[in-house]
């Protein structure tokens, strides 16, 4: 029987006993080496095309196994351990429909500006134009520009009852950059 005829996939029950005590040199731990074995004999069986048939195929097993323990090592690094659900108890996520929710009330009073202060918020919030690059678009002078800015800023607070310190929570850049005064915290 020549080397083609020889289907690797056949061999591999043979190296189970040495994969399994690398493994367990490895890991220190007999259910993790499993576990590890396991990993390698499905990366095997899945990228059985990869394997030079002729080549030595314990040696690729070993190289798969080695790998894969090195980078589960690099993933549980990166990793909190929470065996008992501790940690994961205790983190809570804002629901996503209070942003939506802000957005609309938002809108609403950004609605209700006069057209002056909504252009001058988008050019210079939203759209990201210094102060000079919107008074040159509009117009107007750089002054006009600020104070036309600074009004909008407060009358959206107010419209949307937010006291001095108080944060909007949307995930939208662009608005946050309307209410935002010159970067700092929003209103």
């Amino acid at each position: 029987m020549s080397d083609a005829a020889v289907d690797p996939r056949d061999e591999l029950v043979e190296h189970l006993p040495a994969l399994r005590a690398f493994a367990i040199s490895l890991t220190r731990n007999g259910a993790a080496a499993d576990d590890l074995v396991q990993d390698t004999v499905v990366k095997a069986w899945t990228n059985i095309e990869k394997f030079k048939v002729g080549t030595n195929l314990r040696a690729w097993l070993f190289t798969i196994l080695r790998n894969t323990f090195y980078s589960n090592r690099r993933k549980m690094k990166r990793e909190v351990a929470d065996v008992d659900g501790v940690f994961t108890a205790g983190l809570a996520e804002k629901p996503a429909h209070d942003g939506r929710l802000q957005m609309a009330d938002f809108r609403v009073a950004f609605a209700q500006l006069p057209d002056e202060q909504r252009e001058a918020l988008i050019l210079v919030g939203a759209s990201g134009f210094s102060y000079e690059e919107a008074a040159d678009m509009c117009g107007v002078a750089v002054g006009t520009i600020k104070s036309r800015a600074n009004r909008g800023r407060a009358r959206l607070g107010e419209l949307m009852h937010l006291e001095k310190g108080d944060r909007l929570e949307m995930t939208d850049g662009a608005t946050m950059a309307i209410v935002a005064a010159n970067g700092s915290t929003p209103i």
